[in-house]
């Protein structure tokens, strides 16, 4: 199947599934379904978070900057995926390559940063319930946060200036469907051994650190959980903290699978499958799985609708 025709010398060409073209509407579709979940579910915690003032807490302080960071993540890759899925050319030009890639860079790993956070944050309320306030005032809820932004900030002003700098030798096609690094590097002619090396370094401090960090707070929880004797408060701490768990499951999951993993033990299929799963999947779950079985969030919902009828 041809995909380049009337693409320039310097664009690049996405070849996402155009090896089974057959499957590229129903792909579309799919994806269109997933992106409109993903900005009404996480426009609504957005918008609920702002106007309703007894969701006015640390916890959905984090949640929401956790929505903004997926409707950002979403919107920087899936219209570009449309555009190509639904049209003949299958090209984006290198200056939007390498901004989908930095944005992809940045906001996955603030995410990575953001959901350590978040643990805290639970850990705070549940094992330190007397002193939450004061331990989570805003000031420090809005340093983590800060904090987390420039992390991803700074890993991706590492990363991609070294990826885009890998000899190419003239290769202009991705076999992916956006441009992000495993993809980008399996373009060069030669072993980046030195991206690879300085991406583990990376994942080790980004990845597997909020990982661990994570799974200490949860310990920490789940024995306080046990200590806990009201069955009403046991269920709410189990609500809150294992949508978090499934979140912290499904994105980390699948990341340490593509990025601490060597890239050539990966295959081209495999990759697009996790990259599918983490980019558009992922995002659209997460306003779901936080709000389902949230009682907050549903009486928000309800005090917003009462007020406005009045």
């Amino acid at each position: 199947m041809e995909t380049s025709n009337g693409s320039s010398g310097t664009d690049f060409i996405l070849l996402g599934f155009s090896s089974r073209p057959q499957l590229e509407r129903v792909i579309s579709a799919v994806v269109f379904l997933f992106y409109l979940v993903t900005l009404l579910g996480n426009t609504t915690i957005i918008v609920l978070s702002y106007l309703d003032a007894q969701l006015h807490t640390p916890m959905y302080f984090f949640l929401s900057n956790l929505s903004f960071l997926d409707l950002c993540y979403t919107t920087s890759i899936v219209p570009q995926m449309l555009v190509n899925l639904w049209g003949p050319q299958k090209t984006i030009t290198f200056g939007g390559c390498v901004l989908q890639f930095f944005i992809a860079l940045d906001l996955g790993a603030t995410e990575c940063l953001l959901l350590a956070v978040m643990a805290y944050d639970r850990y705070a309320a549940v094992c330190q319930p007397l002193h939450y306030t004061v331990i989570m005032h805003p000031e420090l809820c809005q340093k983590m946060v800060l904090s987390a932004w420039l992390g991803g900030l700074g890993s991706a002003l590492i990363v991609c200036p070294l990826t885009l700098k890998v000899p190419r030798c003239g290769r202009r096609k991705v076999d992916n469907f956006v441009c992000e690094m495993p993809a980008l590097v399996k373009m060069a002619c030669v072993y980046p051994r030195v991206i690879e090396i300085v991406v583990f370094a990376l994942g080790v401090i980004f990845l597997l650190t909020p990982l661990s960090l994570i799974l200490i707070s949860y310990g920490i929880i789940a024995q306080a959980v046990m200590r806990i004797k009201s069955a009403a408060r046991w269920k709410k701490v189990l609500n809150t903290c294992g949508s978090h768990l499934t979140v912290v499951t499904l994105f980390y999951g699948t990341l340490i699978y593509m990025y601490m993993k060597p890239q050539k033990t990966t295959s081209q299929d495999e990759g697009k499958f996790f990259t599918f799963f983490y980019t558009i999947v992922t995002p659209s779950l997460n306003p779901l799985i936080y709000t389902l079985r949230n009682k907050d969030v549903k009486n928000a919902v309800k005090r917003i609708l009462w007020t406005k009828t009045l």
